[in-house]
């Protein structure tokens, strides 16, 4: 099964990066265009929410449903519970380094459809493009986290 592992350092508190993490409006944010993120109904973060959503990649459309587990302060799991791939976990760990510098590991597990969806998939999540969408991710929290200080 492939995974992905990819670690950065922010300047801020476990809490404030936490909060990031855990306001509704994270996945817009941390998505990189072109994809577009079209959101139907988002829990907020807790053990068992769920949200559900649509990455439009062009005309492409990703709909997805994901359900969270091992919520906690250091983080949490999005699992694929309706999505393009057969299987995705993807686990964001926190790790305060010192009172204002953390670490965040994002972890993911995943496994390919069969067919078209496989293709896709194997495109879309590609290590490749899956370091790029990372590197962005990192960028914007960074970002977001030094503006709100």
């Amino acid at each position: 099964m492939p995974t992905f592992d990819f670690f950065f350092r922010v300047a801020a508190s476990l809490e404030r990066v936490r909060e990031f993490h855990h306001d509704t409006r994270a996945l817009k944010r941390l998505t990189p265009p072109p994809t577009i993120v079209q959101l139907h109904a988002v829990e907020p973060l807790a053990e068992g929410s769920v949200s559900k959503f649509t990455l439009w990649v062009g005309p492409l459309p990703l709909r997805w449903t994901a359900v969270h587990r091992d919520v906690s302060d250091r983080g949490f799991t999005d699992v694929q519970a309706e999505g393009p791939a057969r299987k995705w976990e993807h686990t964001h760990r926190f790790t305060p380094l010192t009172a204002d510098e953390t670490e965040i590991h994002e972890h993911i597990e995943y496994e390919h459809k069969t067919g078209w969806w496989g293709l896709v998939t194997r495109f879309l999540f590609a290590r490749p493009n899956l370091y790029v969408m990372f590197a962005y991710r990192r960028f914007v929290t960074r970002r977001h986290l030094q503006q709100t200080r």
